[in-house]
């Protein structure tokens, strides 16, 4: 074998190793994913936590247009996982196979690390990231998001206040935290309930600050479709959270549906759970 030959061969057999090694952070002449085949890959790192991690599921068939709807979980924004939203993701891909899905980890706050704004700056990694790599796995850049409680309100407040380029098509809110500056969380007597509050900085005096991670605060008239899911027998989510977000998404006619389901408590199942995805469901795939 020839110098040249065998040179070539080292240098085919290193770009290969590279390729398999990288992270695909941008996509820099990446070939595009057979679009014909459905396509899964899990703990997709978007950063050099190793709780920043997502899982892509992405359908057959699909085109430039398709649109991907990306799921946050709960767990006051200290705990949770995406597994939390295996469900969620199930519902769509059997009934909604043509959107793409993300289901998303981000850093989970703790004593030393809050969750504003390091877990706005997780989702806004996520999207940059698909957006660099659009054309590897064809998909478009509309969005919808589906929270649920603490993910709830991150999924809205990166909607209202942090969606600069108006990717977001529609935001769903399960029993998420909407307003902080609301009376019943700061004149509440629930000690759990208070300590989830503290967590987030709530027990901060600052109206600034609370109108700041608040998502009623940041609503405007050019915010995405929303829809509001709540249990009138909540602990954790007044249903002032609710009712109020709904009022303020009126006020500025923003398009929007709200559900309150008025023996429920942080979270449901049976008949309300199978009206929750069926709304969900017509939701998404009118506005999204």
């Amino acid at each position: 074998m020839n110098h040249l030959k065998l040179v070539f061969i080292i240098l085919c057999s290193i770009s290969l190793v590279t390729s398999c090694a990288s992270e695909r952070s941008d996509d820099d002449g990446i070939e595009p994913l057979n679009t014909s085949e459905s396509y899964e890959e899990l703990n997709i790192s978007y950063g050099n936590d190793d709780e920043q991690v997502f899982d892509l599921y992405l359908p057959a068939n699909r085109t430039a247009d398709t649109k991907t709807i990306i799921l946050v979980h709960g767990g006051g924004w200290t705990s949770g996982d995406k597994t939390d939203m295996t469900d969620f993701k199930n519902f769509i891909k059997d009934q909604m196979p043509s959107y793409a899905v993300v289901n998303i980890n981000y850093r989970l706050a703790d004593e030393n690390n809050s969750p504003y704004p390091m877990q706005i700056n997780d989702i806004t990694s996520v999207i940059n990231y698909l957006k660099n790599n659009e054309a590897h796995y064809t998909i478009s850049n509309n969005l919808g998001f589906v929270g649920v409680s603490a993910g709830a309100h991150l999924s809205l407040l990166w909607s209202y206040g942090f969606d600069i380029e108006n990717q977001v098509r529609m935001v769903c809110s399960i029993v998420g935290p909407t307003n902080f500056t609301d009376p019943a969380y700061l004149n509440n007597t629930n000690v759990v309930l208070q300590e989830l509050l503290d967590t987030f900085g709530i027990d901060n005096t600052s109206t600034d600050f609370l109108e700041e991670v608040s998502p009623y605060h940041r609503v405007t008239a050019t915010s995405p479709p929303t829809i509001l899911f709540y249990g009138g027998e909540d602990p954790l989510i007044p249903i002032t959270q609710g009712t109020t977000m709904r009022d303020k998404l009126e006020s500025h006619n923003v398009t929007h549906q709200f559900t309150l389901y008025p023996n429920e408590g942080h979270g449901w199942i049976g008949l309300n759970l199978l009206d929750t995805t069926l709304k969900l469901k017509i939701f998404i795939e009118t506005y999204l």
